[in-house]
């Protein structure tokens, strides 16, 4: 438990050092590096995504829209990188204009959590939907602005079809079909065991009745 720990302790660090120390042209970070992650999950109405770009991209992002002082006016090191970009609107705002979820056409209702952890849990987005969710579009389009080598591999939770898509700045948005019975659905086994399990009840009841109409006899 020490380990990860220590981890996650250096990458607030860096984070920190990365926004302070890096110039103002660094604001790409590693376009061509590996792909930022998104999961993304359905239940009833609701479809939940997380996106979790690389530590540097994250101060790529907060450089391209603010979040972090002039290095040359001096910088606040009461607060980590990783605490600035957390209490950043200017993030939340690109945030929920680069990330989105339309159910025919319609946009779904979203909502992005507090950016506490977003080193370790990144962006959590929850997104209410008009209709139980099968069919929607899911749009990650964030750092693309910045170059358009980046890329998001999104990764479905919950049974869907495509499993995984890569995400990139000429196609940000992927349409996604859910199982209706891993979203929320009703499996037909639930009515079909309840349909045993009553019939088994009036089965004993009627061989009751029939033992003890023998017996009267």
């Amino acid at each position: 438990m020490i380990f990860p720990l220590v981890a996650r302790r250096l990458c607030v660090l860096l984070i920190t050092a990365a926004a302070v120390l890096a110039p103002a042209h660094a604001a790409v970070a590693h376009p061509f590096g590996p792909p930022s992650t998104a999961r993304v999950g359905a239940d009833g109405n609701r479809v939940t995504l997380a996106w979790l770009p690389a530590e540097d991209d994250w101060v790529a992002l907060g450089r391209s829209v603010g979040a972090f002082e002039d290095p040359a006016a001096g910088a606040d090191t009461s607060l980590t990188g990783e605490q600035k970009l957390a209490r950043s609107a200017a993030v939340r705002t690109y945030l929920l204009a680069r990330v989105g979820v339309t159910q025919a056409g319609r946009p779904c209702a979203a909502e992005l959590a507090p950016l506490e952890r977003l080193l370790a849990e990144g962006a959590r987005f929850s997104f209410e939907c008009p209709e139980r969710v099968v069919d929607v579009d899911v749009r990650v389009g964030a750092l693309t602005d910045l170059h358009e080598a980046y890329r998001t591999m999104l990764t479905a939770e919950t049974p869907a079809e495509p499993a995984k898509a890569l995400l990139t700045a000429e196609a940000d948005t992927r349409k996604l079909r859910f199982d209706p019975s891993a979203a929320g659905g009703v499996p037909l086994v639930v009515p079909a065991v309840a349909l045993v399990a009553v019939l088994g009840v009036l089965a004993a009841l009627l061989v009751r009745r029939r033992r003890h109409s023998d017996v009267r006899a």
